[in-house]
C-alpha cells in the first residue's frame, strides 16, 4: 500500500492523532545560544532557530516525537516549519536547507518506525512546510500596494526545494500548515505537483489553514469556504485550520469545512488563547473535552494540537475520541465552485 492508501485505510476505522506543538516545547527546554549553534560556524545568533536543532541538537526533537507517539500520536510532524531558504535567511543558514529537511525527516521516520515495530500500527511522517515571513497576496508598503517583496517563480522554487529534501529524508506527506496567504499555499500545491512528475509518484499533500480574526478569515481574506474550494484541485489528503485560536473559537468553521470538503479533515488548535505573557494555560482535559464535540458531531478525522499543546494535550484527546467514528466524507453534487474572497457555486 501506498502511504496514501494505508493512511485512509487507517482513518477509515478510527480518528487518527497528530502530535502537538513542537516550537512550545522547544521554549520548555530553555535551550542556551550555543544549543542552537552547535560547531557549524555560522556568523548569526541562531537562537530561536528551532529547525537547526536537527544538525546541532538531533536529541531534541527526537525526544518531541517519541514523547508525542507514547502519548498517542499516530503522525509526527517534522520540525521544519520554517527550514526554508526564506526564512532561514534571518539566520544565514539558507546554505543547510536540505540538510535541515534531510536529517529532519530522517529524525521523523525513525521514531516513526521504531513505535510502528513495537505493535503493527501504522505511523506517518509528515513534512512540515509554513507560510515563510512574505506573502504573494499582500504588499508590505502601504504606500505601494502593488509591491511584492517576492515573486511566484521564486516561492514555487522555495518550496520545491525543501519538499524535495523533505520526501528524500522520509516524510510520507507535506504538510503545508498556518496558511495566512492562500497564494502562497497554492506556490506550495505547484510546488509539490512538480515533484511528483520528477519522482513519478504520488506525494500527498496536507493542506491547514490559519484564521486571523472570528469571522473566519485567513490574512488574505479568504473564508474557509473559500480557501477550500482555491485549493480542492490539489486532492489533498486532509484539509483542515490549526493555530491562531483555541477550539472554542474554531467551533462553527470547524463545522462549516467538514459539511463541504471531499478530503479528510485535520484540525490541530492551540492550547486555547494565550494570556498576558504569551504562555497557553488551557489544561489537557479542557482542550480534549472541546475537540471531542467535533468528533462526537462526526466533523473530524485527524484531531492534534498546535502552540501551547503538550504530550499531555494529545494523551487526553486520544482517550477523549477512543471508540468514536471517524467523519465520513460528504456526497457534493457536482458543480463549478469557484472562490474570491468568497465562495461562490455556478447553478446549474
Amino acid at each position: 500500500m501506498t502511504p496514501r492508501e494505508q493512511f485512509m485505510a487507517e482513518a477509515a476505522r478510527r480518528i487518527l492523532l497528530n502530535d502537538g506543538g513542537f516550537g512550545t516545547e522547544i521554549q520548555a527546554l530553555r535551550l542556551t545560544a550555543e544549543d542552537f549553534a552547535g560547531n557549524l560556524g555560522l556568523s548569526h545568533d541562531q537562537k530561536g532557530n528551532n529547525d537547526i536543532l536537527a544538525l546541532t541538537r538531533p536529541d531534541v526533537p527526537e525526544g518531541i516525537h517519541r514523547a508525542y507517539f507514547e502519548a498517542g500520536a499516530d503522525i509526527a510532524s517534522v520540525n521544519t516549519f520554517s527550514a526554508n531558504r526564506i526564512s532561514q535567511a534571518d539566520y544565514g543558514a539558507e546554505h543547510l536547507v536540505r540538510d535541515i529537511n534531510l536529517s529532519s525527516a530522517a529524525i521523523a521516520r525513525k521514531v516513526a518506525d521504531e513505535f510502528a515495530a513495537r505493535d503493527g500500527r501504522p505511523r506517518f511522517v509528515a513534512g512540515s512546510i509554513g507560510p515563510t515571513n512574505k506573502t504573494l497576496s499582500l504588499s508590505p508598503d502601504v504606500n505601494d500596494p502593488g509591491f511584492r517583496e517576492i515573486d511566484w517563480d521564486f516561492l514555487v522554487d522555495v518550496y520545491h526545494e525543501q519538499a524535495g529534501a523533505l520526501i528524500e529524508g522520509g516524510a510520507d506527506f507535506i504538510l503545508v500548515e498556518t496558511v495566512f496567504d492562500t497564494l502562497n499555499c497554492k506556490a506550495a500545491i505547484m510546488a509539490v505537483k512538480r515533484l511528483e512528475r520528477e519522482l513519478g509518484r504520488d506525494v500527498p499533500l496536507m493542506l491547514s489553514m490559519t484564521l486571523t480574526d472570528l469571522s473566519g478569515r485567513n490574512l488574505s481574506g479568504h473564508t474557509v469556504e473559500a480557501f477550500w474550494y482555491a485549493v480542492r484541485h490539489a486532492k489533498p489528503l486532509t484539509v483542515g485550520l490549526n493555530c491562531s485560536f483555541g477550539a472554542a473559537q474554531l467551533r462553527p468553521h470547524v463545522r462549516s469545512l467538514s459539511e463541504i470538503a471531499e478530503a479528510l479533515i485535520m484540525v490541530y488548535p492551540n492550547a486555547g488563547l494565550p494570556n498576558e505573557l504569551g504562555a497557553y494555560d488551557e489544561e489537557p482535559e479542557t482542550t480534549a473535552s472541546l475537540v471531542r464535540e467535533w468528533a462526537a458531531a462526526g466533523q473530524v478525522n485527524v484531531l492534534g494540537g498546535c502552540c501551547g499543546s503538550t504530550p499531555a494535550h494529545i494523551a487526553e484527546m486520544a482517550r477523549a475520541v477512543a471508540g468514536l467514528p471517524p467523519r465520513q466524507l460528504p456526497q457534493v453534487a457536482p458543480a463549478m465552485r469557484l472562490a474570491g474572497l468568497e465562495p461562490f457555486t455556478l447553478a446549474a
